[in-house]
Order: structure tokens, then C-alpha cells, then sequence
């Protein structure tokens, strides 16, 4: 909605313009009138609407045509100014002054036109039946008022029914010719019906009603006003109510009744709610609410975020069959402009035996594109309605956590995060796709009934590492026969190597990968023998890869088959790398054995007494202690590194 309105008063000569901004202002018919009233600012607090407002007025003494067209481009509404007892100045209004300003501002403009016929004292009879013709004709024209400057006869409402037409124009909403909704406003209607039509059954309840009531004007609906409103809508249009409850029909004729009862700003407030200007596009603002994004940080769906999408899938899964066939998916995405997803996000995330998106798919896709991209995340929220649907939230922006720095992570050899991103590096043939189909649960045989022509490059699942639930997300690079990387494609959580076990050309190329890009940097690495099915054979190298991890103090080469049954150790172990980087080559320690190693300093302390060593019983007896601790601390990893690779 506009900050603040700038109104013009034009007109003949004479009908009075000067005359209404004094009267107004003063509230007394002025003795005096000057030629030309000065530019006037009413503050905010004094006007219905609570936006300031100036008033300018135009005299043809004192300024040219030039000076006209100036203030019209300026202007947000124009006030045509007649007088009721003189017909020659109705005339001018067609003849003149609507011609001029649609000259202008050209054919199409949007700036409103009031009609204002002063002077009604001075006549008997309503100048109405002159105007309403001119209304039809000219579509710009919003009411017409009567008014006395000298008696102060709708003076208020002259000025409101100005700003009115410029915070709540008729113009965007309802075609007067055709006597009904507009497209645009149609089409934000039914978006919004679709938002708060909760249990998507194509009818809002009273439950549903009160909702979007208390919502979009902050106090319920009686049970009473609830019922009558039901009562006008079925009165004139049968199908408007259904199994007692508001149809998208009924929905659309009953804001159409508002409008032609000059109720626009009950539409507009429904449609600001929602996030849409006057040209019945959503804001920027609303679309994409301010993210503050440090370097070394990314972004991650929070707690509210999954919780408003399960709620969505929910919603529209119609069959309770956790999936989302392809009719139920275009239904979700209904009151997006367009459906955000291509027809490779069912090679991207795990679905059903019918290749639908089941409801770990669809939060692991949503996961993928917060990730990569959140500004489209924060769009597509906005569209399926998350500032109503999670109504305490003042923007979608409560949907997304921006994690710390990636360097903190380092410092403190661990992450705080929930989704890492891995980049998939090797020659081709290696089985890369393979690999990343392998992490949505599909084998080599169910990898042949796919399409092929929307293979995707990117995997996204949750994996467990030591108990705890992380998206890991696989990126293919092919970079052919080039061992070039972009910057971009270092910047990853983890790097995954992968060659042909049964290839022996295929190891070098992820060597000199290694060497050139990854030996020097902070990204953990994992080298991954793919094929494991196949024979194994000796790589053309100078060392063989599991003395090459060794010397360069990487965990030892890991094995995958996507023959039968997926291993999901490989996925498991790239994941934790991600999470507990591996420092100087040394794998930081499980948190459970952090704490037992703290524990242990807290309780045995090295301790000397005035620089004498402690008496020999006492060390046996802490020696004897550590040794059983120590136990302890090893019966812990070993639980943990067999949880890990289960």
C-alpha cells in the first residue's frame, strides 16, 4: 500500500477548487479566495486511512499547460471539479478535461478519476443524471460526489472518497462494463481460497471461515454474521454454498458484492494480507524477506519449516498413501505461477514403486533447494502460504536457519549443521550416476527402468551419523578428461573421489584430482572403489590406492556395489567426514569419547607434591584405573564405529 497520496484539483475556471481545499482546512466557506491554493499537507493521524496526504491544487491563471502535465504525472488521483448549476463545465469534463488527461498519462493508465460536482447549494436538482454516462463510458472514473464548499456538504467525504480511490482502487479488481471480477483479481481470489481452504475439500467451513476472518481483520465472526453471510451468497448463487460452507464460487461473489457495494477496501485488505500490491502482483517483500547470509555460512530448513511442509503434503496427499502422484503434486503447487519442479526431482530424491515423491522425498528435495537456493525456497513458501498458515510468524524467513561460519565448524573440529554438500568427482564410466542413485534406495536394476533423458545430477537423503538424522547431497561433476576445477566446485563439505575398481586407468584421475585441488584444502576427501561386484585389478599408478590414502593420511579406500541390496556405508562415512572433519589426518573423536577422555582428565589429574613424584602405591593404583577407563573408552568406540557401519 502507498506511503502517502497526492490528490489534484482540476477544472474550469471558477466551479470552486480553491474554494473545497480552504473549506476543508479551515471548515468554514473562506470569505476570500486566493487564485490558487497553496500545495497542503494533511498528517497522517488526522486522516481515515492514516497516510498523509497532499492536496494540490491547479489554476489555468497562474499555470500553463506544461505545469498541468507536470502535476498530473505526479499525482495519484485526479479530482475532475464542476459546477452542478453550470452544464457547460459538466461538458468540459468529457470534452476537455478527461481527453487531457488520458493524453497524459496514455490509455492505459491506472490513476484514478473522481468527479466532483460543487456547489450543490446553489441547485435543487442532482447533476447525476449528466455524470452517470460519462462514469460508464470512461473507465478511470471511480465515483462522483456532490458537494457544497460553502455549506461544507461532503467535503470529508470528498477527500476520502480520494484517498480511497487511491489506497483501494476499483480498477485492478472489478470491470464496471462487464460488471465483474477482473482476471488478475480472480486469479488472486482463488489463490488465496485454495491457502486457507485448510482440508482441502474445495469448500471453506466455519471453522475455516472464523480462520481466515480473525486472520486477515484480527477479530472472529459471529456465529449470526457467519450464517447471514452464507444466506446472501446462496440467495444469489445456488452453487456458492455447499454441505453448509463457502464454495470458490461463493467465495468470488461475495467479494464481487463488496465491490459493487463500494466495500473495496474489505478485497483489498483480504488481498494486502496475502502479499499483493496494487497491480495484484505479490511484493518483494513478501516473496523474499531479508536474510541475513555471512560468508562461510548456508541455509537449512528450521524446525517450522518441515513442520508447514509436512503439513502442506499432508494436506494435498488426498489418498494417505504417503506419496504424491503427479495430480496431487500439480494440486500442491496450484497456487504457485508455476510448478518449481522439473521431471528429474524423481531421480533426485527417494520415491515409491510408481516413481512418486514420497513424503522423505519431498522434504529432502525442499532440503536441496534451501540449500542451493534459498531465495527460490523463500518464494515458493510465500506461494503455498506460509505467513497464514503459521500465523504468528511475520515472514517466511522463520522457515530458514543460516548456519555459522564453516571456519567455526574447523576451529572447533565439528558443525552444528544438518545438511552437507558433496561433490562427486571421477572419469566417466566410473558409475556416478550409479552412485547417486544408489543414495535415494535404488539398485542397478531399478537404476535400468528409469528415464534417462531427465537423469539428474544431484541425490539428496538423510543418512545417520552416530544417531543423529543429516541430509547429505550429492553433486556429479564430469569434467571429462580435464582435471580442472572451478572455484565453485570446491566449495563443498566433503569431496567424494570415485574410480572403477575393475578399471585399472580410472584411479589416476582421481589422483591428480586429490593432488591438484584437495591436498592443501580444508575439504575432507574420500576415495570410493565403485564396481566392487566386478574383479579388481591393479591401477596404473605409482601407488596403489590404499597405500596413496595412507601416505596422505585419508581414510582407506571404500568399496561399493550397486548390484542387489545398496550399501549405505559409503553414504554413512561421507556424511561424518562432513560433520567431524578429519584434522592433521587424525579423525576427531565421537562426542561420547570426547567426554569420556574429559572425564578421565577431570578425575585423574597428574599431580605432584612439592616437586616429588606421587608415592609408587598411588600410581600402580591410577595406573590400574586408567587401564580399566581405557577399557571402557575402547568397548565405546568399538560400539561406535559398528553403529556406523551397520
Amino acid at each position: 500500500m502507498r506511503r502517502d497520496v497526492r490528490i489534484l484539483l482540476v477544472g474550469e475556471p471558477g466551479v470552486g477548487k480553491t474554494s473545497l481545499i480552504l473549506s476543508l482546512v479551515s471548515e468554514e466557506f473562506p470569505e476570500e479566495v486566493p487564485a490558487r491554493a497553496e500545495e497542503i499537507t494533511i498528517p497522517a493521524d488526522v486522516t481515515p486511512e492514516k497516510v498523509p496526504t497532499h492536496i494540490v491544487d491547479y489554476s489555468e491563471q497562474e499555470q500553463d499547460e506544461e505545469a498541468l502535465e507536470e502535476e498530473i504525472m505526479r499525482c495519484h488521483v485526479v479530482c475532475v471539479v464542476y459546477a452542478v448549476d453550470e452544464q457547460e463545465s459538466i461538458g468540459q469534463i468529457t470534452e476537455k478535461w478527461l481527453p487531457f488527461i488520458n493524453k497524459t498519462l496514455g490509455p492505459d493508465h491506472q490513476v484514478p478519476v473522481i468527479l466532483v460536482g460543487n456547489k450543490a447549494d446553489l441547485s435543487e436538482l442532482s447533476s447525476m443524471e449528466s455524470i452517470i454516462p460519462i462514469m460508464n463510458e470512461f473507465a478511470e472514473v471511480e465515483t462522483c460526489v456532490e458537494c457544497s464548499a460553502k455549506t461544507l456538504k461532503n467535503i470529508s467525504e470528498l477527500f476520502y472518497y480520494a484517498q480511497k480511490a487511491v489506497l483501494h482502487p476499483t480498477g485492478p479488481l472489478y470491470s464496471a462494463e462487464d460488471k465483474e471480477l477482473k482476471p488478475g483479481c480472480k486469479k488472486a481470489l482463488c489463490r488465496i481460497f485454495a491457502v486457507c481452504d485448510g482440508d482441502n475439500d474445495g469448500i471453506l467451513n466455519d471453522f475455516e471461515l472464523n480462520l481466515f476472518q480473525k486472520r486477515c481483520f484480527n477479530v472472529p465472526l459471529q456465529p449470526q454474521a457467519l450464517e447471514d453471510v452464507k444466506a446472501v451468497v446462496k440467495k444469489n448463487i445456488t452453487e456458492g454454498v455447499q454441505d453448509d460452507g463457502l464454495t470458490q464460487i461463493g467465495f468470488l461473489f461475495l467479494h464481487t458484492l463488496f465491490i459493487q457495494r463500494g466495500r473495496h477496501e474489505t478485497t483489498w485488505t483480504v488481498l494486502r494480507k496475502f502479499g499483493y500490491d496494487d497491480n495484484l502482483e505479490l511484493t518483494a517483500e513478501y516473496l523474499y524477506p531479508r536474510l541475513m547470509l555471512g560468508n562461510g555460512s548456508s541455509t537449512e530448513l528450521s524446525h517450522l519449516g518441515y513442520q508447514f511442509l509436512t503439513m502442506i503434503f499432508e494436506k494435498y496427499d488426498r489418498d494417505k498413501d504417503n506419496a504424491l502422484s503427479p495430480t496431487e503434486l500439480e494440486g500442491l503447487f496450484s497456487t504457485c505461477p508455476i510448478n518449481p519442479w522439473g521431471p528429474d526431482v524423481n531421480m533426485t530424491v527417494p520415491t515409491n514403486e510408481k516413481h512418486w515423491i514420497t513424503l522423505q522425498g519431498y522434504l529432502a528435495q525442499w532440503t536441496l533447494t534451501t540449500l542451493l537456493d534459498v531465495h527460490r525456497s523463500l518464494e515458493n513458501l510465500a506461494y503455498l502460504g506460509y505467513r497464514y498458515v503459521m500465523a504468528e510468524q511475520d515472514s517466511q524467513a522463520s522457515a530458514i536457519i543460516v548456519t555459522r561460519d564453516k571456519k567455526i565448524d574447523r576451529e572447533k573440529r565439528q558443525t552444528t549443521r544438518s545438511v552437507f554438500f558433496c561433490n562427486v568427482i571421477g572419469p566417466r564410466g566410473v558409475g556416478k550416476t550409479a552412485f547417486l542413485q544408489g543414495l535415494v534406495h535404488r539398485d542397478l536394476d531399478t537404476q535400468r527402468d528409469l528415464n534417462r533423458e531427465h537423469l539428474s545430477k544431484f541425490a539428496v537423503n538423510t543418512v545417520q551419523v552416530y544417531g543423529q538424522e543429516k541430509y547429505l547431497l550429492l553433486h556429479e561433476i564430469d569434467v571429462g578428461i580435464s582435471d580442472r576445477l572451478s572455484d565453485e566446485d570446491l566449495q563443498c563439505d566433503v569431496a567424494c573421489l570415485i574410480y572403477d575398481i575393475s578399471d585399472p586407468r580410472t584411479f589416476e584421475y582421481c589422483a591428480r584430482m586429490y593432488l591438484r585441488h584437495f591436498q592443501k584444502s580444508t575439504v575432507p576427501c574420500l576415495f570410493v572403489a565403485s564396481k566392487s561386484d566386478l574383479h579388481p585389478v591393479r591401477q596404473d599408478y605409482e601407488v596403489q590406492p590404499a597405500q596413496f590414502c595412507m601416505e596422505h593420511k585419508l581414510p582407506p579406500p571404500q568399496t561399493l556395489s550397486v548390484v542387489g541390496r545398496v550399501n549405505k556405508d559409503t553414504y554413512i562415512k561421507l556424511a561424518t567426514l562432513a560433520a567431524y572433519p578429519i584434522v592433521k589426518g587424525v579423525h576427531v573423536l565421537h562426542p561420547a569419547a570426547v567426554w569420556v577422555k574429559s572425564k578421565l582428565r577431570d578425575a585423574f589429574p597428574q599431580r605432584h607434591m612439592g616437586g616429588i613424584q606421587m608415592k609408587k602405591k598411588n600410581v600402580w593404583i591410577s595406573a590400574g584405573v586408567c587401564a580399566a577407563a581405557a577399557a571402557v573408552l575402547g568397548f565405546i568406540l568399538y560400539k561406535v564405529v559398528k553403529t556406523s557401519n551397520r
